[in-house]
């Protein structure tokens, strides 16, 4: 079996709209984002890397033995910023990548690794996801809960915050519960891209779909990038957010 080749790349930033200094702040003996790098080494990626705008953080990194890209300021999103990453890395159009967010140091490492093998046995993909079932009406109406719809080979065809696919006929008759069998995804935020689609990305203008939707990814879709989606019937741990998510996490790794 051929072995699995991929790097993680960590974007960290220091601003934070609801929790700022979020990345440094201290969980256990060490901060938020080293949890998160351990947690993405484990998936047996090859390399995992700090890309980050901000020296406090990259100090903390390199001081626990991690490597450190040091990056602009002023990338407009996340996908921005790991493009520049590859090209400091100097890294080979055919390398796929993994984009954790270092504010998630529960991740499962085994996710991680499901979704660049998901690229890696696609060749016609540019980008690689996760989606999770869906089991409760509750979740499925929620517009902050993104929902996909995956074609028969496994691409992604669209992601919604409105309730798709719509069930016409069950959900006439009552909204309070999905129809058995019903093919309701969430989207898992968790990506793994070949280096060649983040070289184009910043060439790639924004799509109406995407300014409503307020969602990056309908961005590849709009131009014609094919998604590929792994199913996960794991858990799903939420990232941190505010001081109460924070606290929360405090508890748990302690």
């Amino acid at each position: 079996m051929e072995r699995l080749a991929f790097r993680v790349i960590i974007p960290a930033r220091m601003r934070s709209s609801r929790l700022p200094g979020k990345m440094l702040a201290m969980v256990g003996d060490k901060p938020l984002v080293a949890w998160a790098a351990e947690r993405a080494a484990e998936s047996g990626a090859d390399e995992v890397v700090i890309a980050t705008d901000h020296q406090e953080i990259a100090d903390a990194m390199v001081a626990r033995g991690w490597k450190v890209c040091t990056t602009s300021a002023s990338h407009p999103t996340g996908t921005d910023r790991l493009a520049e990453t590859v090209q400091l890395l100097d890294l080979a159009d055919d390398e796929i990548v993994v984009n954790v967010q270092g504010d998630e140091p529960l991740i499962d490492p085994q996710l991680i690794r499901k979704v660049a093998s998901e690229l890696a046995l696609r060749p016609k993909a540019s980008i690689s996801t996760a989606a999770h079932p869906i089991e409760s009406a509750t979740a499925f109406f929620d517009p902050n809960v993104v929902k996909v719809v995956v074609d028969t080979a496994g691409y992604a065809q669209y992601f919604s915050r409105a309730p798709i696919p719509y069930a016409r006929d069950a959900f006439t008759k009552s909204k309070a519960k999905l129809p058995k069998d019903f093919p309701a995804y969430r989207h898992v935020g968790l990506y793994a891209y070949r280096v060649s689609f983040l070289r184009l990305f910043a060439s790639l203008s924004e799509t109406p779909a995407e300014k409503f939707e307020a969602l990056e990814q309908l961005r590849a879709l709009g131009h014609g990038h094919r998604i590929a989606v792994a199913f996960w019937t794991g858990d799903i741990e939420p990232g941190v957010d505010t001081p109460e998510d924070l606290e929360r996490v405090r508890k748990l790794l302690k």
